[in-house]
């Protein structure tokens, strides 16, 4: 039997994940992590990843004790089927599907296919990611549907109770911000901010109130309006 305590926590280094992986450690008593290189053309996430979790073990003590072992997946070759603009040099746009060009078809399935994987070798009985389908770019694999008829695919293949959370599921970027304060305050807002990393350019040199970014493409407007979402009812709050 899968431990139902131990969770690991599908960690690409940005706001989302991040906010799931301090969620996890709250919930939890052995957390691990994992990310992919799947291709994607800038590894500034990867780098996001070991920075966020070197901060959160220095500064939350009460989690360090829980977050263990992380894990890297090489997914390249899924990734070469290209055609995207996450993995090759295509413009950021809606294409003629009505989706964004940087929608990675079954990109979210994959993932958790291969963190299931990871899980089982590990002993881990919940998976934890960052799906979200209420500011959610259109991606069709992140819809709470398409996940949970993943979650109850990798139970069967598995013929192990598997649990997939996703605790940023029904909730706006601004809810995703109270979130992360409610779980570990300005500290916890601080390294999300300064740490992680969302950009889909994977632009680090300009830092905004809400981290670091181009500030144009949909990942960082879709951050920036949540922020400021996120401080307007903070200020309105008696």
């Amino acid at each position: 039997m899968l431990d139902p305590n131990a969770a690991l926590v599908l960690f690409s280094g940005g706001q989302d994940s991040a906010t799931c992986l301090a969620w996890a450690l709250e919930r939890f008593s052995r957390v691990e992590t994992v990310g992919f290189d799947y291709g994607q053309r800038h590894a500034v996430e990867l780098d996001a990843r070991r920075r966020f979790r070197a901060a959160v073990t220095k500064g939350f003590p009460d989690w360090a004790g829980k977050l263990r072992d992380d894990h890297l997946v090489d997914l390249t070759g899924f990734g070469a089927i290209g055609g995207t603009a996450m993995t090759s040099e295509v413009e950021i746009a809606i294409d003629e599907s009505g989706l964004p060009t940087t929608f990675v078809p079954a990109r979210n399935l994959m993932f958790l296919a291969a963190a299931a994987a990871v899980a089982y070798r590990r002993d881990l009985g919940v998976l934890v990611g960052g799906m979200c389908q209420t500011d959610y770019s259109g991606y069709p694999d992140c819809r709470d549907d398409a996940v949970q008829a993943m979650a109850r695919a990798l139970a069967l293949g598995l013929g192990q109770d598997i649990a997939v959370e996703t605790p940023l599921m029904h909730l706006t970027k601004a809810q995703s911000w109270e979130l992360a304060d409610a779980l570990g305050g300005p500290a916890l807002i601080d390294l999300i901010v300064e740490d992680t990393h969302t950009c889909y350019r994977g632009e680090r040199g300009e830092r905004h109130a809400w981290g670091y970014g181009c500030g144009d493409c949909p990942a960082c407007d879709l951050r920036a309006k949540g922020w400021a979402a996120f401080m307007q009812e903070r200020c309105e709050a008696p």
